[in-house]
């Protein structure tokens, strides 16, 4: 008989006598299942939120930051930088011939979370009459942009799905002061959805930040303008204290620091409980070796190699365990893939973004189920394999 049919019909063998084993097998199942649940829940948290982070930016758009500032709250831009800014080369202009430009300066007020009724930071930003042509993807959806020089605020739909008390229209109370909700914004897919916008002029005075901003954004005429423009910036000693970069550039620095300690967690519990896994396959699978002692002891006295008995065991072990891994997959779509939520981002406000199971992190779980399947099969495997026929058959 020639291999393929010898491991044929050890493995037919092994499919068999699963129901007698039915308990521990579906044990098994279910704990590859939660292993992997675990690990792609944490993978998709990471990888939705670097998603967003980092597809915010556009490469058009120049950020300039005090050097050194891993983040807005870190930095500082005077008003004489941002006005030296606006006549670099390569600026953009609108049909009146001023720069596309914005001041920006980012500060922390509580919201109230929609889902646990507990206080969270936001972003609250101050903007320029010019902020939101900065940022192309973003809309008015309902009611209208705030007016310069007043105490109104435009909320991002993002932030509106997360927290409580921002509807359109409201009055609302920040930090001792009163805001009128005046519009809606959509941003799709990026962390402006996250973020209530305002005057910057008027953030300013009622924040106590007179003349000091945190960012200066600056509209190129391409993005290949942005090369000469960095340079001309590091170059001139009026500006040369600050760190330029593209908008996209920042986010995706964002968003490895962001999302880097989820991808971290995502791993050590998942190994944590592919360990567990790992234990339960063994057992499943020694069992299953013990309970097909006779029937193994007679396949080697008519000739099947102790190789058919290891293949088939490690076969055994790689099917539950895919079930397992598939099981697990399901239960990641059905429970959290496109769900909203919102956590805590690098600048210390609450940043709202979807769960993203994307094919590779899908990929890398089917991978871990699979070691599981490996490293629960190969030692039973290698048991079966061992079977000594004439003793096995005595002891029955």
């Amino acid at each position: 008989m020639s291999m393929l049919k010898e491991i044929g019909a050890v493995t037919a063998l092994n499919v068999r006598s699963v129901p007698q084993r039915a308990a521990m097998s579906v044990a098994s199942i279910v704990a590859v299942a939660l292993a992997i649940t675990v690990l792609l829940f944490f993978l998709a948290l990471g990888n939705g939120l670097r998603q967003t982070v980092a597809g915010s930016g556009s490469d058009d758009v120049a950020v300039a930051l005090r050097e050194g500032s891993n983040a807005e709250l870190n930095s500082v831009v005077t008003r004489d930088q941002l006005n030296v800014l606006t006549s670099g080369p390569g600026v953009a202009k609108d049909a009146a011939g001023r720069p596309i430009v914005s001041g920006e300066l980012l500060v922390i007020v509580d919201g109230v979370k929609r889902s646990a009724g507990t206080k969270a930071n936001m972003p609250f930003r101050g903007i320029g009459a010019e902020g939101i042509k900065l940022r192309p993807g973003a809309k008015i959806v309902e009611g209208r942009m705030f007016r310069p020089g007043t105490n109104e605020i435009v909320v991002g739909r993002g932030l509106l799905r997360e927290f409580a008390g921002f509807e359109y229209g409201k009055a609302i109370r920040l930090r001792g002061t009163d805001w009128q909700v005046v519009g809606v914004f959509e941003a799709p897919g990026t962390v402006f959805e996250s973020e209530l916008w305002a005057d910057v002029a008027v953030t300013q005075s009622l924040f106590n930040r007179p003349n000091v901003f945190q960012t200066m954004r600056v509209k190129l005429t391409s993005p290949a303008e942005l090369a000469a423009f960095k340079a001309w910036a590091k170059t001139d000693p009026r500006v040369n204290q600050l760190e330029v970069l593209s908008e996209r550039a920042y986010f995706a620095r964002q968003a490895s620091q962001s999302a880097g300690q989820f991808t971290g967690i995502a791993w050590a519990l998942g190994i944590t409980m592919a360990i567990g896994a790992l234990a339960g396959a063994l057992n499943t699978m020694y069992a299953s070796v013990a309970a097909r002692s006779t029937e193994i002891a007679t396949l080697r006295i008519i000739g099947f190699s102790g190789f058919a008995a290891f293949v088939g065991t490690m076969v055994e072990a790689l099917a539950l365990c895919a079930l397992g891994g598939l099981l697990g997959v399901l239960l990641a779509f059905a429970a959290f893939n496109g769900r909203t939520t919102s956590t805590l981002g690098s600048g210390f406000t609450q940043l709202v973004f979807k769960f993203d199971v994307s094919p590779p992190i899908v990929l890398s779980a089917i991978v871990m189920a699979m070691v599981i399947g490996v490293l629960g099969g190969v030692l039973p495997g290698v048991r079966a394999a061992r079977q000594r026929p004439l003793l096995e058959l005595a002891a029955q």
